[in-house]
């Protein structure tokens, strides 16, 4: 028999938002697999750290921040032949996985690769989404409101237009598009409406007016804007 590849979210940052069933396969798990950005530290296993037991062993899985696609897929090719290996053994492994697992979760391409061959069990974690609603005090969506969520690098044309049709809007992987975002959103009549969060739940948490965010921002940072609410103060 071979052993289960578990899909573990770990929230947006603070680890006392792990929920009680990742707590308990992080803190007996075998081996462990997470993703850590080329030659720097990993994010997941920082979230994670004070559960890993000392007797686990660990898959490092190097994923370069680059526009190219092709690196991150050889290193999430590489990763999946040692998690496969180990699961051959008939061990189980633990994928640290920020946030959720399949909402813009870096575990959907190990999914993708090895859900066929063994069994998989996702463990859903909070969602930073959720996290910089709760962090700012605005309800997302109620009632039959629309919510979309839109990743910062889509076509400034075609994000205008999502952001009319909706309700309310998330706007995530902000980084360098925050300058493009903005202008959408002043446009549109609704900066007054945006609020900004970076890094939520972390130590160094900011959340502010989108008006007074600095430009470029981190790559964890988010806009809500939201036309049915009060917005942030």
């Amino acid at each position: 028999m071979s052993g289960t590849l578990y899909g573990v979210g770990l929230g947006p940052g603070d680890p006392e938002l792990l929920t009680m069933k990742a707590h308990r396969l992080i803190s007996g798990a075998g081996v462990l697999a997470y993703p850590a950005l080329a030659g720097g530290e990993s994010l997941a296993r920082s979230i994670a750290s004070e559960f890993i037991p000392n007797t686990a062993r660990e898959i490092v899985m190097d994923v370069p921040m680059t526009v190219e696609r092709a690196p991150a897929q050889a290193a999430y090719d590489k990763g999946a032949a040692a998690i496969a290996a180990e699961l051959q053994k008939g061990e189980d492994v633990v994928c640290l996985c920020e946030g959720d697992p399949f909402f813009y979760g870096s575990f959907m391409y190990l999914f993708a690769r090895l859900a066929t061959d063994y069994q998989v069990e996702i463990v859903p974690g909070v969602t930073s989404m959720t996290a910089c609603a709760g962090a700012i005090g605005m309800p997302l969506a109620a009632r039959n409101e629309v919510l979309t969520v839109i990743p910062g690098p889509l076509a400034a044309a075609e994000m205008e237009e999502r952001i009319v049709s909706s309700d309310s809007v998330v706007i995530m992987k902000v980084g360098r598009h925050l300058g493009k975002i903005r202008a959408i959103l002043e446009r549109l009549g609704l900066l007054e409406r945006a609020s900004y969060v970076e890094r939520a739940t972390l130590g160094n948490e900011r959340r502010m007016p989108l008006a007074d965010a600095p430009a470029p921002a981190p790559y964890f940072s988010m806009i809500l804007v939201t036309k049915g609410a009060d917005p942030w103060l």
